[in-house]
């Protein structure tokens, strides 16, 4: 029998969520729904170039490496980046990947640094030299090289799938990292580079990552549950390091998003940063596990 008596306030304040609470839910979910339709196209367009290979994955790479290139050099706006020589020496790390050997990739780069100083003296001079050039070759090392792996990565054995391996590693890790970060990040991992960025969350996405490489895996036959596993961790601890990467240098640079490639979820720049850690370390695990 009912007493008539309402339960305590503090009692049904545990019982109802605020509206603070509901709202900050309905950001999630839709913050989350967001990411999701906003990587659709970009899910597509990979598996288009992945699936064709040669050429056609060759030049999609490059121009996904032409757009990272142009906004970290727009977001360094300041330091006066020779824009020519960084864009080609990315062009010419392509070819030389696509056409060559990892020894005309180191050629390239090689070269690179002349061209650079080449064109640094060819232009007016509108700020120190030293600046520029750095900017330039951060550009080169950072992206072109790793564009350059990317597409050594996919001519080797195998190599579209394990591509593929590593994308799904890398972006289901990054999802599970945001998801485990929300409902459990307490312990900032690196508050003065990324303040978002939590311990638990980057436990959860590790977790993640070799998970999905793992699963991935039972499609493969050609790859065993061990390399499977190698290749996951490798997701798991270069994934971070990639974000890391770029969160450093867009805070130095003052800035939130490096560009509006894909919306309201940044630039190009914003969301390849793990991936071009994590396909360049990738290839060498890879080239280390290869048979003979």
């Amino acid at each position: 029998m009912s007493t008539g008596r309402r339960p305590p306030a503090s009692s049904r304040s545990r019982q109802r969520p605020s509206s603070r609470d509901r709202q900050r839910g309905k950001r999630r979910s839709s913050d989350l729904s967001a990411r999701i339709v906003t990587a659709l196209p970009a899910i597509a367009f990979a598996i288009f170039i992945v699936v064709e290979g040669g050429t056609i994955f060759a030049l999609g790479v490059m121009l996904l490496g032409l757009a990272c290139l142009q906004e970290l050099y727009t977001m360094l706006h300041g330091a006066r980046p020779v824009k020519l020589a960084g864009f080609a020496a990315l062009i010419g790390l392509v070819i030389a990947a696509r056409y060559g050997t990892a020894f005309h990739v180191l050629l390239i780069t090689v070269l690179a640094l002349p061209l650079l100083f080449v064109l640094t003296v060819a232009r007016p001079l509108e700020a120190p030299a030293t600046p520029a050039m750095a900017t330039t070759l951060m550009g080169i090392y950072w992206i072109g090289l790793a564009v350059a792996h990317i597409v050594l990565l996919r001519d080797l054995p195998h190599g579209g799938g394990i591509v593929v391996d590593i994308l799904v590693g890398t972006f289901i890790g990054d999802t599970g990292a945001y998801l485990g970060g929300r409902a459990f990040g307490h312990r900032p991992l690196a508050p003065s580079i990324s303040p978002k960025k939590t311990v638990e969350g980057v436990a959860f996405g590790a977790v993640a990552a070799v998970l999905a490489v793992f699963l991935a895996s039972t499609y493969q036959e050609w790859l065993t549950p061990g390399q499977a596993i190698i290749l996951g961790l490798t997701c798991a601890v270069f994934a971070p390091l990639g974000d890391l990467f770029e969160s450093l240098v867009k805070r130095s640079a003052g800035t939130k998003d490096t560009g509006r490639l894909f919306g309201p979820h940044g630039g190009a720049l914003d969301r390849l940063d793990a991936v071009l850690f994590t396909l360049v370390a990738g290839y060498y695990v890879w080239v280390a596990m290869l048979p003979g």
